[in-house]
């Protein structure tokens, strides 16, 4: 009876439904009598007061705070508030849940008091689930991991905690648990309720295989604060009026654009309001330029948020490549934090939207040449030039006293400029510099015709660049005219060197003036750029230099970036590759020891590559041009970076063809293939390698057309045309054997050996991986040994020997990962899943194939995203996600398919007529009849479906 009065506190409790409840349906004739003596039961054990009689029954008294239950509805509510912020939320719900001991009333069996018992734990589940939504937000995935692993053993029914444990788990780097809650739910589901999951966990699910769920980093402990603003200026003057909108705007939306032209402020006054802002946001302050509006183009949304990511401290290993997961990881980091940030120079709305944060505890300052019609919601703030009187007071607050001292030519002065901030703050800095002139000085030094001479864009910004540049000393001016031929948007003082035939020092002293007088920018230490219009403004004074003046500075910095990526890429060459090598000394050997030595000059100078070919060409030096390209191979392919290397050798082939190069047509041919090789376009492959065997045949070089041999295999192998392919790589070995060059050789096994896999002849791959690995050991080459290793370790899977394998496997991944080469990286996580499903060891074995498969995509590897793909999916039918395993077979299907991977796509066609046997066996047949089809088309046996552990 007390439990009836509680579960309708408040209200009145009739009689007869005090009766229903207590007797159910067979009340004795007694029953009111009985609730009388109960009442005063519970009276003598209550506060006075508590149970009042009405006429028409009873009614349960309690006030604030008595009942939990109340307590509990009235925190849960205030928690899922729109005004609460995430934190807040969480707290509440954390809270309201610690009321609870257990289910609601156990032990009373009453159908009426069991009835609105599972309404209030029907409450505390949604209660839960909310509370877990805002830990997932807030990245607490690892403090909350155990407490929902108990909440969905208490909760075995509910799909959406099942789902967010799937999720924890997946962001914990636990991705083949999450796959297991999802075929336990599916378990129980279907044997209690006879029902799939329902569509949002088969979605999450679907997700999670295909790698369009990011994993984020996640951290221990509090995270830290971020600071990474630029220092707003100290002489901040006028636009008093917009500061105080866009503050006042902050207030009430998250989103605040500034528009204006070049020159206009709109960065500073960012800045300014940044500043002002500040105390607001503890936890990450952030800056980014856009470049939308750069001689280069604007940053993709996708490297816009990779560089966001990398601010707030996500290790680069763990951001996703997919657009979408980089911008869901960015909303996850950032939710709960209360943030700032500066999105600068943007092209377009467009650019931007993906990188707005979700987060309600989060500002955004967007600034743009462009008014940013298209970002809904938010603020915009259009800034004219400065008033007059306002440009003036910056003058003096920048060029001090004499300023006031000198009204009439101050205001001259800045009417010059154009009331343009930027040029006000040049003209300023000038006087600053120069303490014995006087204003009128300086606009008499302007003159009459300083702006249409020097326009640029637009000739007011043009005259603040003519200002600055006119007071240069000799040796500055000629270092600025040259920077505007620069290819690159980023320099350093060794590159500038090498451009302008300067001592490093000395280049470094002329830079820093430069970065005085604002014609050059420095955001970090010793890496300089031009804003763009002052680059547009160098490049104007560049045209005019003499053309013999042009063509030896910008061979100078050729030759430089030549034989810098001659030294650094060196090491990966194998004998013979060293005649595509430059064969002289570099003109300045000791710039190009200083950029040896500097760590990562490589990745940093990566961006600068297609400008120095397009610069070597354009003075004429064609072979420089696609040496470039040549000798910068080794790095773009070992790591991956195959859309790079793609465009490069593009721009190499095409000078090398206009300018009737054979030779180099042919050897580019041949690196652009590689290229299009890993990334899946293997008919374009096949046709540029064989221009590069055509032409070493004809010539007469052996060596040549015995790389160009093996390289030809690879692509016939992918096309379904393995015996061939074996057939290319054996020539090439009989070839290198007769030349005498053992790297080569042990190189050609290792080939004949990962082939000899595929096709099922695993002694004979062992054979050859033996004979590669002592090879390389004797010609102490380390990559080659690491393949045969990962050859000997592969063969000796298939053949049963586990204990083995393991020990060359893992000491394989050992170098492997030391020499950053993540193609093969790939493939030897590729094989470590392998291993382990032979061994009977599944849930291991989808650990590493999720591995390798998230490599595959973040490094645009088509064909091995399909070749992992059908391997995990065996192992998936296997454990009985039947949905699991099609879907990986479909997307492995779809991608050999496009890229003509024959052999692949037998293998999806088989794994699919697996997957289906039961449920489609019409479908499985025609499944079944096309792969066999394939495989006997290109005469090999089909690769077994099942692992032998199984």
């Amino acid at each position: 009876m007390l439990a009836i009065l509680l579960l309708h506190a408040g209200r009145i409790v009739g009689v007869e439904e005090l009766v229903d409840a207590v007797w159910e349906h067979s009340p004795p004739a007694t029953a009111r009598g009985q609730l009388q003596t109960c009442v005063s039961r519970l009276r003598r054990q209550l506060p006075p007061g508590v149970i009042r009689t009405d006429p028409a029954g009873y009614r349960l008294v309690i006030g604030p705070e008595e009942l939990d239950a109340e307590t509990f509805t009235r925190l849960s509510d205030r928690a899922r508030f729109a005004g609460v912020a995430p934190e807040d939320g969480a707290k509440l719900f954390r809270e309201a849940l610690a009321l609870w001991r257990g289910p609601a009333l156990s032990g009373i069996e009453t159908a009426a008091v069991r009835r609105l018992a599972a309404v209030l734990d029907e409450r505390r589940g949604a209660a839960a689930e909310d509370w877990i939504d805002l830990e997932l937000a807030a990245g607490h995935e690892r403090e909350i991991v155990a407490e929902l692993t108990g909440l969905v053993e208490r909760y075995p029914l509910r799909e959406r905690l099942r789902g967010q444990l799937m999720l924890t788990l997946h962001r914990l780097h636990r991705p083949a648990d999450a796959l297991a809650e999802f075929r336990r739910a599916r378990r129980l589901l279907g044997g209690e309720l006879g029902m799939e999951p329902g569509p949002e966990l088969q979605d999450l699910h679907r997700r999670i295989l295909t790698g369009e769920v990011a994993a984020p980093m996640v951290l221990a402990g509090p995270l830290p604060p971020v600071r990474n603003l630029p220092r707003a200026v100290g002489d901040f003057t006028g636009r008093e009026e917009a500061v105080q909108r866009l503050v006042r705007a902050a207030a009430t939306t998250t989103v605040l654009s500034i528009d204006g032209m070049a020159g206009s402020g709109k960065t500073t006054l960012a800045l300014r309001v940044a500043e002002l802002l500040g105390d607001a946001y503890p936890d990450a302050q952030l800056f980014l330029d856009l470049q939308g509006h750069s001689e280069g183009e604007p940053l993709e949304p996708g490297v816009a948020l990779l560089s966001l990511l990398r601010q707030l401290g996500v290790e680069a290993d763990r951001i996703p490549a997919g657009l979408e997961d980089r911008a869901g990881m960015w909303r996850s980091e950032l939710t709960g934090r209360r943030a700032l940030i500066i999105l600068d120079n943007a092209a377009s709305s467009a650019q931007v939207r993906r990188l707005l944060p979700a987060s309600p505890t989060a500002r955004t300052l967007v600034t743009s040449r462009r008014r940013l019609a298209g970002l809904d919601g938010g603020h915009p703030e259009s800034l004219p030039m400065l008033a007059e009187s306002e440009a003036v007071a910056l003058l003096g607050r920048i060029a001090g006293e004499r300023v006031a001292a000198e009204p009439d030519a101050a205001l001259e002065l800045v009417r010059r400029c154009g009331c343009l901030p930027l040029a006000i703050r040049l003209a300023g800095a000038r006087l600053a510099h120069r303490p014995r002139w006087a204003v009128a000085d300086l606009v008499r030094r302007l003159g009459e015709s300083a702006l249409p001479e020097l326009a640029a864009e637009d000739r007011t910004v043009a005259s603040a660049f003519a200002l600055s540049y006119g007071q240069l000393p000799a040796p500055a001016q000629r270092l600025f005219r040259l920077l505007g031929m620069y290819p690159a948007e980023r320099f350093r003082a060794v590159s500038v060197a090498a451009l302008a035939g300067m001592s490093p020092a000395r280049a470094q002293d002329v830079l820093d003036d430069l970065v005085d007088v604002h014609l050059v920018e420095e955001p970090d230490p010793d890496r300089y750029r031009l804003h763009d219009l002052v680059r547009q403004y160098a490049g104007m004074l560049a045209d005019a230099l003499p053309g013999p003046e042009r063509r030896s500075a910008l061979a100078g910095l050729v030759d430089f970036y030549l034989y810098v990526g001659a030294t650094l890429n060196g090491s990966w060459m194998t004998e013979g590759a060293g005649r595509d090598f430059p064969t002289g000394t570099p003109a300045r050997p000791d710039l190009v020891a200083i950029a040896v030595a500097e760590p990562g000059w490589l990745e940093e100078q990566r961006p600068a590559l297609s400008g120095v070919i397009q610069a070597a060409d354009a003075i004429g030096a064609t072979e420089a041009a696609w040496l470039l390209a040549r000798v910068n191979w080794n790095f773009l392919f070992y790591r991956s970076y195959f859309d790079d290397l793609i465009a490069v050798m593009r721009l190499a082939l095409d000078v090398a063809r206009r300018a009737g190069d054979g030779r180099g047509v042919a050897l580019i041919s041949n690196y652009l293939a590689s290229g299009l090789y890993r990334t899946g376009q293997h008919d374009e492959a096949l046709v540029l390698i064989r221009v590069m065997l055509d032409y070493h045949v004809r010539t007469g070089d052996v060596a040549a057309a015995a790389r160009a041999r093996s390289n030809y295999a690879g692509v016939l192998y992918r096309l379904g045309r393995p015996h061939e392919a074996l057939e290319y790589v054996r020539q090439s070995l009989r070839d290198w054997r007769r030349l005498g060059f053992p790297r080569a050789i042990a190189g050609r096994h290792t080939e004949l050996a990962g082939y000899l896999i595929e096709i099922g002849q695993h002694e004979l791959a062992l054979r050859h991986a033996r004979l590669g690995l002592q090879t390389a050991l004797e010609s102490d080459y380390e990559l080659i040994v690491a393949y045969c290793l990962k050859d000997v370790g592969e063969a000796q899977t298939h053949l049963g020997r586990f204990a083995v394998a393991e020990r060359l496997l893992v000491a394989a991944h050992r170098m492997i990962r030391r020499m950053e080469v993540r193609a093969s990286e790939i493939d030897l996580l590729r094989i470590r899943g392998l291993l382990e499903a032979r061994r009977g060891r599944p849930g291991p074995a989808v650990e590493w194939y999720l591995s390798a498969l998230g490599m595959a995509r973040e490094y645009g590897q088509e064909p091995a995203v399909a070749v992992v793909s059908n391997e995990l999916g065996v192992v998936l039918l296997e454990m009985g996600d039947v949905p699991g395993a099609a879907e990986l077979h479909r997307q492995a299907l779809a991608i050999a398919r496009r890229t003509g991977h024959l052999i692949e796509e037998g293998r999806a066609l088989s794994g699919l007529a697996a997957c289906v046997a039961w449920a489609d066996p019409v479908t499985a047949r025609r499944h079944r009849r096309q792969a066999e089809a394939i495989f006997q088309r290109i005469g090999v046996p089909e690769r077994p479906l099942r692992s032998a552990g199984a």
